[in-house]
């Protein structure tokens, strides 16, 4: 936490102080080449000044024919004496005029006033010949185009730095014979512009502390602060949960920092909130899921489960199964004996999925087992519990079912459809195979449906398959459908198997067939086999 504030407050630091290094950095050159340029324009103005008045002497059809004589006459003297006055009265350091030699880069000396200062005035002298010092390229180019530069001539020498005023001497026709050079001295111009530039630097560095200090007091106590107020009270709150502190509401910058503050506050008082609303609702799913899980098990226990189912009994075996979809399912099974030679068999399925389901599905099933009765049409049975269901059926719901009863001593099963998908039947040693029934309208779907009953005669060893659609319509991932072709497949693949294998065989097929997928509909299916008669008279097996 504390290198965390640490790191911020020494990041701005850092970011402040580069800041202010860049644009001292830039004053002071901006500073030092003003102030640079603007001596160089003030000597060079001057030194122009008086090269154009020693120019009034000079005659410039003449001059250049002192080069061919080499002997000064009456006009050159007194060209000299003003030019000399003209050194003499001002700060010059020098004053010549030369032609230049493009070919050699050097100049022919006409006149020179260190002639009349220098104890040998020979290097001085009328024709003698001078490279060209500073920039020959530039004094070329004014002697052959006779226009001035537009740069300073600044140089170095054993006097110190000195600026020169160049001019073309111009004959009368206009054309440039010679060139007019007036030096001036700049004297402690170094010294000068260190002076500036540790002032100005002085100055900038004061002005960029005062600066950097004001700034970072306006951070540390605008942004700084008030983030780390935010930040100690983000981490209490996520270690406690205990509630945002009233020191967050002080914060008033009028900027995003007061905004993130009252939007840190607001989060923590809905996260509170939530947290609270959630620990309800969790305590609330966990006692629905409790209750679930026990009613899970009621319906569990209100089908048969226990296998075999009667031992007793060798006429016949048979073996069911269901798997809802979700905690409690829709579909449901029954079988049981309606007296001591009939058996009956329930299959059935009801629209829709959870609890309304399941309840719906404990009536229909109570009042399909109850109206089962010796001696009563199967026919007359669904048509009454029809009439029941559709009494007491606001929400709408519907049953698919399939009840048979099969006599033990003739093999005869009657059976009614009430909607449901018709059975597989498997004569002993041959194949399933669909048994087409004629289905009734589904139960509570309508009052006043009046159901017809059929019958088939089943042998010693035939197997009847019963299941819902959970079966056929199990769905993998890609949407593609099991089908009643895969269950013919499976169903042909174990058709020696006894019940309580022929079912787990087929629920496996599916399992591999599904995947992963998500199961969205109940997996209810029913298997009997017929072994033997019963002897009525006697209660005894008799085998064929």
């Amino acid at each position: 936490m504390d290198r965390k504030k640490s790191g911020l407050s020494r990041k701005i630091t850092v970011l402040c102080l580069t800041l202010a290094v860049v644009i001292c950095a830039g004053a002071c050159t901006v500073g030092y080449f003003t102030y640079r340029n603007s001596i160089y324009e003030a000597y060079s103005g001057f030194a122009y000044g008086l090269a154009n008045t020693a120019l009034i002497y000079v005659d410039g059809d003449n001059i250049t024919g002192y080069l061919d004589t080499g002997t000064p006459d009456e006009a050159y003297d007194e060209m000299a004496r003003h030019l000399n006055a003209i050194y003499q009265g001002t700060e010059l350091s020098s004053i010549y005029i030369s032609r230049p030699k493009p070919d050699t880069m050097t100049l022919l000396n006409i006149y020179d006033v260190r002639i009349h200062e220098a104890a040998d005035p020979a290097p001085y002298a009328i024709g003698v010949e001078d490279p060209i010092t500073g920039d020959p390229e530039e004094v070329v180019r004014i002697y052959e185009t006779g226009e001035l530069s537009d740069s300073y001539f600044i140089r170095k020498s054993r006097f110190g730095y000195n600026t020169s005023a160049i001019l073309p001497i111009k004959n009368s026709a206009g054309a440039t014979m010679a060139i007019l050079v007036a030096d001036m001295p700049m004297p402690n111009i170094i010294r000068d512009l260190n002076r500036y530039l540790m002032l100005t630097v002085a100055v900038t560095v004061l002005l960029g502390l005062l600066m950097l200090f004001l700034v970072l007091s306006y951070l540390r106590r605008r942004v700084i602060a008030p983030i780390r107020m935010l930040t100690a009270n983000a981490e209490g709150f996520a270690s406690s949960r205990t509630g945002f502190s009233e020191d967050v509401l002080s914060i008033h910058t009028g900027d995003e920092v007061e905004t993130l503050a009252q939007a840190l506050s607001k989060m923590e008082l809905d996260i509170t909130r939530y947290i609270e609303n959630l620990a309800a609702v969790t305590a609330e799913k966990e006692r629905i899921g409790a209750e679930l899980s026990i009613a899970t098990q009621i319906q569990a226990d209100m089908l048969p489960s226990l296998f075999p189912a009667f031992p007793e009994r060798k006429e016949f075996d048979i073996y069911a199964t269901m798997t809802p979809a979700k905690e409690v399912g829709g579909d449901f099974y029954d079988f049981f004996m309606v007296d001591n030679r009939h058996l009956a068999i329930v299959m059935a399925d009801v629209s829709g999925k959870g609890v309304p389901a399941a309840l719906f599905m404990v009536i229909g099933k109570t009042l399909i087992k109850d109206h089962t009765l010796p001696g009563v049409d199967l026919g007359e049975v669904f048509t009454q519990v029809n009439e029941l269901l559709c009494e007491a059926n606001k929400e709408g719901l519907f049953i698919t079912a399939f009840e048979g009863v099969l006599d033990l001593v003739t093999g005869e099963l009657r059976f009614v459809n009430a909607g449901h998908e018709p059975p597989f039947l498997c004569p002993a040693g041959g194949r399933y195979a669909p048994y087409k029934t004629r289905p009734g309208f589904v139960l509570a779907g309508m009052e006043g449906m009046v159901y017809r009953p059929g019958s088939v005669t089943l042998s010693p060893g035939d197997k009847l398959f019963q299941y819902t659609d959970g079966v056929t319509e199990a769905t993998r991932a890609d949407q593609e459908l099991y089908g009643m072709d895969r269950l013919q497949a499976v169903l042909d693949r174990n058709q020696e198997a006894s019940p309580h294998v022929l079912l787990p065989a087929v629920k496996a097929d599916i399992d591999a067939f599904v995947g992963e997928a998500e199961q969205f509909d109940d997996i209810t299916m029913l298997c009997v086999e017929f072994r033997s008669r019963m002897n009525a008279e006697k209660g005894d097996q008799t085998h064929e």
